[in-house]
């Protein structure tokens, strides 16, 4: 199912990959704007997963949203979450 979006005078047609990496980069410019203002990166990203599972819990409740995040250790350690691969 596509979604319309409203940006700014526009409105584009997204699908829900795209509504996704829409969504993740206001979040990333969000994320620097902040950072580079002075915003400890510890604390944004404290403030960041609240926020998110605030939102969630609201969406889904709290059970739900529980076993979500007991699927968090294999998510990261998968690299689920991992923006660009380091060297080691």
């Amino acid at each position: 199912m596509e979604k319309m979006l409203r940006m700014a005078d526009r409105t584009i047609d997204t699908d829900p990959v795209e509504e996704k990496q829409l969504a993740l980069r206001y979040l990333l410019d969000a994320w620097e704007e902040a950072a580079y203002e002075g915003v400890d990166r510890d604390c944004l990203a404290t403030a960041a997963i609240f926020a998110a599972l605030s939102d969630l819990i609201t969406t889904y409740g709290e059970e739900p949203v529980a076993v979500m995040c007991q699927r968090l250790p294999e998510r990261v350690r998968a690299g689920e979450f991992t923006l660009a691969q380091s060297r080691q």
